[in-house]
């Protein structure tokens, strides 16, 4: 039997999906992932698979706005983060270490002050040849991502 190409997914846990979820789609340019094709909606989708109207915070999915490549969900878990991700995401706006140093460190930190203003926080900055390389962060919930 044939099976399917299999797809990359990313889920992220948290204890406010919505939260982060907003957060990420404003973070990336994304927009929420449309439903599964044959229901016009997520309410109807998850009315007819019979999710309690209780739980329909508890996730949340978002796409490029193209809806190309892979979705980022969220899942709400009961436990908060405790220690350092393996895994984190680049946001990736200086354009490369080809790019002029203070082009690239403006492009940095406008991208860190606009996501500082919707509840991200700055780690620590690291520096590469004496030169701001990218900045550590942590979205809402504490998951830390980069700046690049």
């Amino acid at each position: 039997m044939d099976q399917p190409q299999p797809e990359l997914g990313i889920t992220i846990d948290c204890t406010d999906a919505r939260v982060v979820a907003d957060f990420w789609a404003h973070a990336l340019g994304w927009v929420q992932a449309p439903p599964p094709p044959g229901w016009s909606d997520w309410p109807s989708f998850l009315r007819d698979h019979e999710v309690p109207e209780e739980e329909w915070g508890d996730g949340a999915s978002i796409c490029p706005r193209s809806g190309g490549g892979p979705r980022i969900s969220f899942l709400k878990v009961p436990e908060p983060k405790t220690v350092k991700n393996r895994l984190h995401l680049d946001v990736r706006v200086s354009g490369g270490r080809a790019v002029e140093q203070s082009l690239r460190e403006q492009r940095i930190r406008a991208t860190e002050a606009d996501l500082v203003a919707r509840g991200a926080r700055l780690q620590r900055e690291d520096r590469f040849d004496g030169h701001l390389d990218h900045l550590v962060m942590e979205d809402p919930e504490g998951n830390e991502f980069c700046i690049v």
